[in-house]
């Protein structure tokens, strides 16, 4: 149990240290049997611990570590593991890149370079949802079922792998690509959160 906390309190400050997600955002987890390994929301991502990584029964939803408080994307995180038996870790962040694509009607172009491809394939859009809501959980893991990489609409990006190297790698490779579209790209077509949805965020978060 040691080891696992510590490999993911490793790699979200790896995260972060490399400029993929912000102070406070982002989310790394990873599965051990029926047990899920997660970062907790809220916290300096820069020097999470691995005495702060809570430890969730995936069948169950249960937060077996009841003194520390559960990341808000638990449930999406336990939500992918449940519908892909091959993913052994997840990978939630904002990257600039990425994240701006989450805002656009443009894809990732993944086939610029052949290990984007390679290791990406094709990105998927998971629709929009208010962070940390079943409603987003749900979205995520109806679209994980067909693709490694994904973007969160209005959000950010999520990459899953057989193990916390993979899912980070991804992550990387994501960005990278993300920045080689935009640097090739001509011209894009934004979408903003609609009124609708910035006011649900300004009762509950702000």
């Amino acid at each position: 149990m040691e080891t696992e906390k510590k490999s993911v309190a490793s790699f979200m400050n790896r995260l972060y240290e490399r400029g993929l997600t912000t102070a406070c955002g982002g989310n790394v987890s990873m599965r051990c049997g029926n047990l899920m390994y997660i970062t907790p929301s809220g916290t300096d991502k820069s020097c999470v611990k691995p005495d702060e990584i809570a430890v969730v029964d995936i069948e169950r939803g249960e937060n077996l570590t009841a003194q520390l408080k559960l990341s808000i994307e638990s449930e999406m995180h336990r939500r992918i593991y449940l519908e892909r038996e091959d993913v052994s870790a997840v990978v939630h962040s904002h990257p600039l890149y990425a994240s701006m694509f989450s805002a656009l009607e443009e894809k990732i172009d993944t086939k610029l370079l052949a290990e984007s491809y390679y290791l990406l394939l094709d990105v998927c859009k998971a629709p929009y949802a208010l962070m940390g809501t079943s409603e987003l959980a749900q979205n995520v893991a109806m679209t994980i079922r067909k693709c490694n990489a994904m973007l969160l609409e209005n959000h950010g990006a999520l990459t899953v792998g057989k193990n916390l190297l993979q899912a980070f790698e991804r992550m990387e490779v994501l960005e990278n690509a993300a920045k080689l579209t935009f640097m090739t790209g001509k011209s894009f077509t934004v979408s903003h959160i609609s009124e609708e949805n910035l006011e649900v965020i300004r009762k509950k978060f702000c």
